[in-house]
């Protein structure tokens, strides 16, 4: 059953106008991953505190357009509480999707709104802005969780 461009549009929208965690925390245990776009406005930060293997919160602020807003938002609550393991499976859908590749849409839940943007190609870079600063924060903590271990 297709589904209604105009409920895609609404979701968009809702986390454009209302986006879910956008506010950055001053706590020292959260990761911050500054990106910004050669093309366009998106300018944002990530934040992350990761807790026991899995992805405690996740914050946004900054200026952005409305796809690059809303994919954040909406990562933002798809991710947070998700293990490293969880969430790198739900990241490396959600890019597959949006280049147009098979993908599992049960995983990404409200994500799938941007589905069409794999046949916009000056949109992929909006669509991707939070999760590439995402990954390269699960990156970096597992970096980090591997030289404590090797420390040992």
């Amino acid at each position: 059953m297709a589904i209604d461009p105009s409920y895609y549009r609404d979701i968009i929208l809702d986390n454009y106008s209302y986006p879910n965690n956008k506010e950055l925390s001053d706590d020292k245990d959260y990761h911050s991953k500054h990106m910004a776009s050669d093309s366009c406005i998106d300018d944002i930060t990530v934040q992350a505190k990761f807790k026991d293997g899995k992805i405690a919160d996740i914050r946004f602020d900054g200026k952005a357009c409305a796809i690059s807003t809303a994919s954040t938002s909406i990562l933002t609550e798809l991710l947070k509480g998700k293990t490293i393991e969880e969430a790198e499976k739900i990241i490396h859908n959600y890019n597959h999707m949006v280049h147009g590749e098979p993908y599992d849409p049960e995983l990404l839940e409200d994500a799938v709104v941007f589905e069409g943007v794999s046949t916009q190609p000056n949109r992929i870079g909006c669509a991707t802005i939070g999760w590439k600063a995402i990954q390269d924060l699960i990156d970096e903590d597992l970096k980090e969780n591997a030289a404590k271990e090797d420390a040992q």
